[in-house]
Protein backbone atom coordinates (compact mmCIF):
# COMPACT_ATOMS: atom_id res chain seq x y z
CA UNK A 1 0.00 0.00 0.00
CA UNK A 2 3.03 2.26 0.19
CA UNK A 3 4.95 3.76 -2.72
CA UNK A 4 7.97 6.01 -2.15
CA UNK A 5 10.03 7.59 -4.93
CA UNK A 6 13.62 8.83 -4.71
CA UNK A 7 15.26 11.10 -7.28
CA UNK A 8 18.96 10.68 -8.24
CA UNK A 9 21.81 12.10 -6.22
CA UNK A 10 23.93 12.22 -9.38
CA UNK A 11 24.00 10.79 -12.91
CA UNK A 12 26.12 10.96 -16.05
CA UNK A 13 26.89 9.16 -19.31
CA UNK A 14 30.35 7.83 -20.13
CA UNK A 15 31.31 7.64 -23.83
CA UNK A 16 34.02 5.41 -25.28
CA UNK A 17 34.36 7.85 -28.17
CA UNK A 18 35.08 10.74 -25.77
CA UNK A 19 37.07 8.93 -23.07
CA UNK A 20 38.04 11.98 -20.98
CA UNK A 21 34.79 13.95 -21.32
CA UNK A 22 32.38 14.48 -18.44
CA UNK A 23 28.62 14.89 -19.03
CA UNK A 24 27.49 15.28 -15.42
CA UNK A 25 24.91 18.02 -15.94
CA UNK A 26 23.65 16.99 -19.37
CA UNK A 27 19.87 16.80 -19.61
CA UNK A 28 20.13 13.43 -21.37
CA UNK A 29 21.45 10.00 -20.39
CA UNK A 30 22.48 7.91 -23.38
CA UNK A 31 22.60 4.14 -23.76
CA UNK A 32 24.01 3.25 -27.16
CA UNK A 33 26.34 1.19 -29.30
CA UNK A 34 26.75 2.77 -32.72
CA UNK A 35 29.19 2.43 -35.60
CA UNK A 36 29.31 5.68 -37.57
CA UNK A 37 31.15 5.43 -40.88
CA UNK A 38 33.35 8.33 -39.78
CA UNK A 39 35.14 6.34 -37.06
CA UNK A 40 37.30 3.24 -37.03
CA UNK A 41 35.48 1.37 -34.25
CA UNK A 42 32.00 1.27 -32.63
CA UNK A 43 31.20 3.93 -30.01
CA UNK A 44 29.54 2.86 -26.76
CA UNK A 45 27.67 5.02 -24.23
CA UNK A 46 26.75 3.84 -20.72
CA UNK A 47 24.69 5.77 -18.13
CA UNK A 48 25.45 5.61 -14.41
CA UNK A 49 22.90 6.73 -11.84
CA UNK A 50 23.29 7.01 -8.06
CA UNK A 51 20.61 7.48 -5.39
CA UNK A 52 21.22 8.69 -1.84
CA UNK A 53 21.74 5.72 0.49
CA UNK A 54 20.56 7.73 3.50
CA UNK A 55 17.19 8.18 1.80
CA UNK A 56 16.98 4.47 1.03
CA UNK A 57 17.81 3.63 4.65
CA UNK A 58 15.25 6.12 5.92
CA UNK A 59 12.50 4.54 3.81
CA UNK A 60 13.30 1.04 5.05
CA UNK A 61 14.10 1.89 8.68
CA UNK A 62 11.61 4.66 9.44
CA UNK A 63 8.69 4.30 7.05
CA UNK A 64 8.89 0.54 6.61
CA UNK A 65 10.15 -0.04 10.19
CA UNK A 66 13.22 -2.05 9.18
CA UNK A 67 11.51 -4.72 7.11
CA UNK A 68 13.31 -6.01 4.04
CA UNK A 69 10.03 -7.10 2.45
CA UNK A 70 10.32 -4.36 -0.15
CA UNK A 71 10.17 -4.11 -3.90
CA UNK A 72 12.49 -1.66 -5.67
CA UNK A 73 12.39 -0.58 -9.30
CA UNK A 74 14.73 1.61 -11.35
CA UNK A 75 12.76 3.76 -13.78
CA UNK A 76 13.99 6.05 -16.55
CA UNK A 77 11.89 7.76 -19.18
CA UNK A 78 12.61 7.78 -22.88
CA UNK A 79 13.42 10.98 -24.76
CA UNK A 80 14.42 9.40 -28.07
CA UNK A 81 15.14 5.92 -29.45
CA UNK A 82 16.54 4.61 -32.70
CA UNK A 83 18.06 1.41 -34.06
CA UNK A 84 15.88 -0.90 -31.93
CA UNK A 85 14.96 -3.08 -34.89
CA UNK A 86 15.59 -6.44 -33.26
CA UNK A 87 15.60 -7.87 -29.73
CA UNK A 88 17.95 -5.69 -27.67
CA UNK A 89 18.70 -6.43 -24.03
CA UNK A 90 20.14 -4.00 -21.50
CA UNK A 91 21.72 -5.02 -18.21
CA UNK A 92 21.80 -3.21 -14.87
CA UNK A 93 24.58 -3.76 -12.32
CA UNK A 94 25.70 -2.11 -9.06
CA UNK A 95 28.73 0.11 -9.68
CA UNK A 96 32.03 -0.68 -7.99
CA UNK A 97 33.99 2.45 -7.10
CA UNK A 98 33.02 5.97 -6.11
CA UNK A 99 32.67 8.62 -8.80
CA UNK A 100 32.11 12.33 -9.14
CA UNK A 101 29.18 13.85 -11.07
CA UNK A 102 31.17 16.73 -12.60
CA UNK A 103 29.73 19.76 -14.38
CA UNK A 104 30.14 18.90 -18.05
CA UNK A 105 27.69 18.59 -20.94
CA UNK A 106 27.97 16.47 -24.07
CA UNK A 107 30.29 18.00 -26.68
CA UNK A 108 31.39 20.93 -24.53
CA UNK A 109 34.06 22.89 -26.37
CA UNK A 110 36.58 22.66 -24.85
CA UNK A 111 35.55 19.37 -23.18
CA UNK A 112 34.82 19.45 -19.45
CA UNK A 113 36.94 16.91 -17.57
CA UNK A 114 36.17 17.61 -13.90
CA UNK A 115 34.08 14.49 -13.27
CA UNK A 116 33.39 10.89 -14.22
CA UNK A 117 34.25 9.78 -17.75
CA UNK A 118 34.92 6.58 -19.68
CA UNK A 119 38.49 6.50 -18.35
CA UNK A 120 38.23 8.09 -14.91
CA UNK A 121 36.00 7.98 -11.84
CA UNK A 122 36.84 11.55 -10.87
CA UNK A 123 38.79 14.36 -12.52
CA UNK A 124 40.82 13.67 -15.63
CA UNK A 125 43.92 11.72 -14.62
CA UNK A 126 42.45 10.77 -11.21
CA UNK A 127 41.13 7.37 -10.09
CA UNK A 128 40.97 5.44 -13.36
CA UNK A 129 38.42 2.67 -13.79
CA UNK A 130 40.10 -0.72 -13.37
CA UNK A 131 40.93 -2.68 -16.49
CA UNK A 132 42.77 -5.51 -14.72
CA UNK A 133 43.43 -6.93 -11.25
CA UNK A 134 39.75 -6.74 -10.36
CA UNK A 135 38.70 -7.43 -6.78
CA UNK A 136 36.44 -10.40 -6.01
CA UNK A 137 33.07 -10.34 -7.83
CA UNK A 138 34.02 -7.15 -9.71
CA UNK A 139 34.57 -6.83 -13.44
CA UNK A 140 34.67 -4.45 -16.40
CA UNK A 141 34.02 -4.71 -20.13
CA UNK A 142 35.81 -2.86 -22.91
CA UNK A 143 37.80 -3.27 -26.09
CA UNK A 144 41.56 -2.98 -26.15
CA UNK A 145 41.22 0.28 -28.07
CA UNK A 146 38.78 1.72 -25.49
CA UNK A 147 39.78 0.64 -21.96
CA UNK A 148 37.55 1.82 -19.11
CA UNK A 149 33.80 2.24 -19.10
CA UNK A 150 33.09 1.66 -15.38
CA UNK A 151 33.44 -1.31 -13.02
CA UNK A 152 30.58 -3.29 -11.50
CA UNK A 153 29.69 -6.19 -9.24
CA UNK A 154 28.47 -9.45 -10.70
CA UNK A 155 27.76 -11.25 -7.40
CA UNK A 156 27.76 -10.75 -3.63
CA UNK A 157 28.65 -12.78 -0.56
CA UNK A 158 24.95 -13.56 -0.20
CA UNK A 159 24.46 -15.99 -3.07
CA UNK A 160 20.67 -15.79 -2.73
CA UNK A 161 20.74 -12.21 -4.05
CA UNK A 162 20.81 -11.38 -7.74
CA UNK A 163 22.97 -8.44 -8.83
CA UNK A 164 22.30 -8.60 -12.57
CA UNK A 165 18.99 -7.42 -13.94
CA UNK A 166 17.85 -6.95 -17.50
CA UNK A 167 15.11 -5.57 -19.71
CA UNK A 168 14.52 -6.36 -23.37
CA UNK A 169 13.28 -4.06 -26.10
CA UNK A 170 12.21 -4.57 -29.67
CA UNK A 171 10.74 -2.40 -32.41
CA UNK A 172 7.26 -2.11 -30.88
CA UNK A 173 7.78 -2.35 -27.13
CA UNK A 174 7.58 0.62 -24.79
CA UNK A 175 10.99 2.21 -24.41
CA UNK A 176 10.82 3.45 -20.81
CA UNK A 177 13.08 1.58 -18.40
CA UNK A 178 11.28 -0.20 -15.58
CA UNK A 179 13.55 -2.82 -13.99
CA UNK A 180 13.19 -4.66 -10.71
CA UNK A 181 16.41 -4.01 -8.74
CA UNK A 182 15.19 -5.25 -5.35
CA UNK A 183 18.19 -7.45 -4.55
CA UNK A 184 20.68 -4.68 -5.37
CA UNK A 185 18.89 -2.30 -3.00
CA UNK A 186 18.74 -5.00 -0.31
CA UNK A 187 22.47 -5.59 -0.78
CA UNK A 188 23.23 -1.89 -0.27
CA UNK A 189 20.98 -1.76 2.76
CA UNK A 190 22.54 -4.91 4.22
CA UNK A 191 26.02 -3.49 3.69
CA UNK A 192 25.23 -0.15 5.33
CA UNK A 193 23.42 -1.72 8.31
CA UNK A 194 24.97 -5.18 8.69
CA UNK A 195 21.41 -6.54 8.87
CA UNK A 196 18.74 -7.67 6.43
CA UNK A 197 20.87 -10.47 4.98
CA UNK A 198 24.50 -11.56 4.79
CA UNK A 199 26.87 -8.65 5.22
CA UNK A 200 28.07 -8.00 1.69
CA UNK A 201 30.40 -5.00 1.91
CA UNK A 202 28.94 -3.72 -1.39
CA UNK A 203 28.28 -0.05 -0.79
CA UNK A 204 25.95 2.06 -2.88
CA UNK A 205 27.93 3.61 -5.74
CA UNK A 206 24.96 3.62 -8.10
CA UNK A 207 23.64 1.66 -11.07
CA UNK A 208 25.38 1.02 -14.37
CA UNK A 209 23.22 0.53 -17.49
CA UNK A 210 24.78 -1.14 -20.51
CA UNK A 211 23.75 -3.16 -23.53
CA UNK A 212 24.42 -6.87 -23.21
CA UNK A 213 27.81 -8.07 -24.44
CA UNK A 214 26.60 -9.37 -27.79
CA UNK A 215 25.38 -5.88 -28.69
CA UNK A 216 28.09 -3.58 -27.35
CA UNK A 217 30.99 -2.83 -29.69
CA UNK A 218 29.27 -4.78 -32.46
CA UNK A 219 30.46 -3.98 -35.98
CA UNK A 220 27.20 -5.32 -37.42
CA UNK A 221 25.51 -2.32 -39.01
CA UNK A 222 22.11 -3.90 -38.35
CA UNK A 223 22.77 -3.73 -34.58
CA UNK A 224 23.08 -0.07 -33.58
CA UNK A 225 20.64 0.55 -30.72
CA UNK A 226 20.51 4.05 -29.27
CA UNK A 227 18.24 5.17 -26.44
CA UNK A 228 18.25 8.53 -24.72
CA UNK A 229 16.60 9.11 -21.36
CA UNK A 230 15.95 12.22 -19.32
CA UNK A 231 18.53 12.81 -16.58
CA UNK A 232 18.14 14.36 -13.15
CA UNK A 233 19.13 17.67 -14.78
CA UNK A 234 16.21 17.65 -17.20
CA UNK A 235 13.79 20.57 -17.24
CA UNK A 236 10.94 18.10 -17.74
CA UNK A 237 8.97 16.09 -15.18
CA UNK A 238 10.71 12.85 -16.17
CA UNK A 239 13.96 12.41 -14.20
CA UNK A 240 15.00 8.85 -13.30
CA UNK A 241 13.54 7.49 -10.08
CA UNK A 242 14.15 4.67 -7.66
CA UNK A 243 10.69 3.49 -6.62
CA UNK A 244 10.49 1.57 -3.35
CA UNK A 245 7.25 -0.18 -2.49
CA UNK A 246 6.16 -2.21 0.49
CA UNK A 247 2.93 -3.71 1.75
CA UNK A 248 1.47 -2.25 4.94
CA UNK A 249 -2.16 -3.18 4.26
CA UNK A 250 -4.37 -3.50 7.33
CA UNK A 251 -8.10 -4.12 7.43
CA UNK A 252 -10.54 -3.64 10.32
CA UNK A 253 -13.83 -5.46 9.77
CA UNK A 254 -15.84 -3.60 12.42
CA UNK A 255 -17.52 -1.36 9.82
CA UNK A 256 -20.21 -2.60 7.42
CA UNK A 257 -18.75 -3.25 3.95
CA UNK A 258 -20.42 -1.57 1.01
CA UNK A 259 -22.33 -4.23 -0.94
CA UNK A 260 -23.81 -2.30 -3.86
CA UNK A 261 -22.06 -1.03 -7.01
CA UNK A 262 -24.20 2.12 -6.77
CA UNK A 263 -21.94 3.81 -4.25
CA UNK A 264 -20.95 7.36 -3.35
CA UNK A 265 -17.33 8.19 -2.50
CA UNK A 266 -15.76 11.33 -1.08
CA UNK A 267 -12.10 11.91 -0.21
CA UNK A 268 -11.62 13.42 3.24
CA UNK A 269 -8.49 14.83 4.86
CA UNK A 270 -7.53 16.45 1.55
CA UNK A 271 -6.38 19.99 2.20
CA UNK A 272 -5.80 20.47 -1.52
CA UNK A 273 -2.19 21.68 -1.34
CA UNK A 274 0.74 19.73 0.09
CA UNK A 275 4.43 20.45 0.47
CA UNK A 276 6.75 18.01 -1.26
CA UNK A 277 7.87 16.49 2.07
CA UNK A 278 4.30 15.87 3.26
CA UNK A 279 2.91 12.46 4.21
CA UNK A 280 -0.87 12.38 4.16
CA UNK A 281 -3.53 9.84 5.09
CA UNK A 282 -6.41 10.27 2.68
CA UNK A 283 -9.71 9.17 4.20
CA UNK A 284 -12.48 7.70 2.05
CA UNK A 285 -16.09 8.33 3.01
CA UNK A 286 -18.29 5.70 1.42
CA UNK A 287 -22.03 4.98 1.45
CA UNK A 288 -24.70 3.57 -0.87
CA UNK A 289 -25.86 6.16 -3.39
CA UNK A 290 -29.42 4.86 -3.03
CA UNK A 291 -29.73 3.56 0.55
CA UNK A 292 -32.45 1.16 1.49
CA UNK A 293 -35.53 2.95 2.81
CA UNK A 294 -35.88 2.58 6.57
CA UNK A 295 -37.74 4.25 9.43
CA UNK A 296 -35.35 5.91 11.87
CA UNK A 297 -34.73 9.26 13.47
CA UNK A 298 -31.05 9.67 12.46
CA UNK A 299 -29.86 10.45 8.97
CA UNK A 300 -28.69 7.36 7.10
CA UNK A 301 -26.31 9.57 5.11
CA UNK A 302 -24.02 9.91 8.14
CA UNK A 303 -23.23 6.17 8.21
CA UNK A 304 -19.79 5.35 6.82
CA UNK A 305 -19.12 2.08 5.05
CA UNK A 306 -15.85 0.30 4.42
CA UNK A 307 -14.66 -0.42 0.90
CA UNK A 308 -14.12 -4.11 0.11
CA UNK A 309 -10.62 -5.51 0.48
CA UNK A 310 -10.32 -5.55 -3.34
CA UNK A 311 -9.93 -1.76 -3.45
CA UNK A 312 -6.95 0.20 -4.74
CA UNK A 313 -5.85 3.77 -5.41
CA UNK A 314 -3.95 5.39 -8.28
CA UNK A 315 -2.52 8.88 -8.82
CA UNK A 316 -2.66 10.63 -12.20
CA UNK A 317 -0.89 13.77 -13.41
CA UNK A 318 -3.65 16.12 -14.55
CA UNK A 319 -1.65 17.83 -17.31
CA UNK A 320 -0.20 14.75 -19.01
CA UNK A 321 -3.00 12.33 -18.06
CA UNK A 322 -0.30 9.80 -17.11
CA UNK A 323 -0.40 7.54 -14.08
CA UNK A 324 2.44 8.40 -11.73
CA UNK A 325 1.21 5.63 -9.41
CA UNK A 326 -0.89 2.95 -11.09
CA UNK A 327 -3.35 0.54 -9.51
CA UNK A 328 -1.36 -2.26 -7.88
CA UNK A 329 -3.02 -5.21 -6.19
CA UNK A 330 -0.14 -5.60 -3.75
CA UNK A 331 1.17 -2.13 -3.03
CA UNK A 332 -1.75 0.30 -3.48
CA UNK A 333 -4.40 -1.75 -1.68
CA UNK A 334 -6.64 0.48 0.45
CA UNK A 335 -6.63 -0.15 4.19
CA UNK A 336 -9.47 0.20 6.68
CA UNK A 337 -9.71 0.96 10.39
CA UNK A 338 -12.63 1.64 12.72
CA UNK A 339 -13.14 5.11 11.19
CA UNK A 340 -13.22 3.96 7.55
CA UNK A 341 -11.08 3.24 4.52
CA UNK A 342 -7.82 5.13 3.96
CA UNK A 343 -4.44 5.13 2.21
CA UNK A 344 -1.14 6.88 2.84
CA UNK A 345 0.48 9.09 0.21
CA UNK A 346 4.14 10.20 0.20
CA UNK A 347 4.36 13.48 -1.73
CA UNK A 348 8.13 13.47 -2.14
CA UNK A 349 8.03 11.43 -5.33
CA UNK A 350 5.60 13.75 -7.10
CA UNK A 351 6.91 16.65 -9.15
CA UNK A 352 6.14 19.92 -7.33
CA UNK A 353 3.99 22.73 -8.72
CA UNK A 354 1.70 20.25 -10.45
CA UNK A 355 -1.86 19.04 -9.98
CA UNK A 356 -2.78 15.42 -9.41
CA UNK A 357 -5.98 13.37 -9.35
CA UNK A 358 -6.86 10.46 -7.08
CA UNK A 359 -8.63 7.47 -8.62
CA UNK A 360 -10.26 4.71 -6.59
CA UNK A 361 -10.89 1.22 -7.98
CA UNK A 362 -13.07 -1.28 -6.11
CA UNK A 363 -14.85 -4.53 -6.86
CA UNK A 364 -18.37 -4.99 -5.47
CA UNK A 365 -20.45 -8.08 -6.21
CA UNK A 366 -18.34 -8.88 -9.27
CA UNK A 367 -18.51 -5.32 -10.62
CA UNK A 368 -15.23 -3.40 -10.98
CA UNK A 369 -15.82 0.32 -10.46
CA UNK A 370 -13.38 3.20 -10.94
CA UNK A 371 -14.20 6.51 -9.29
CA UNK A 372 -12.45 9.70 -10.50
CA UNK A 373 -14.86 12.37 -9.32
CA UNK A 374 -12.40 15.28 -9.33
CA UNK A 375 -10.44 14.25 -6.27
CA UNK A 376 -7.64 16.76 -6.91
CA UNK A 377 -4.63 18.03 -4.99
CA UNK A 378 -1.46 20.01 -5.72
CA UNK A 379 2.13 19.49 -4.59
CA UNK A 380 4.24 22.63 -4.04
CA UNK A 381 7.89 23.26 -3.23
CA UNK A 382 8.60 23.41 0.43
Amino acid sequence: MAVYKIFPLQDATVYSGYPNTNTGIDAILELSSTYPNTVAAPIVARPIIQFDQSQINDVIDTLNTGSTAISASLKAFIADASGIVMESELNVYPVSGSWNNGSGEFLDNPPTTNGVSWLYRSNEGTDPWLTENFTENVTGSFTTASPGGCNWYTASADTTLNLEYSQSFNLRTEKDINIDVTDIVKTWYSSSNSIGGTYTNIVNEGFLLKWTGSIEFSSNLAIQPKMQFYSVDTNTIYPPILEIKWRDFDYDTSLPVINTPDLYLAIDNNQGVFYSESINNFRINCRPEFPTRTFQTASIFTDNFALPTASYYAIKDLDTNEFVIDFDKEFTQISCDSAGSYFTMYMNGLEPERYYEILIQTTVNGNTIVKDDQYYFKVVNG
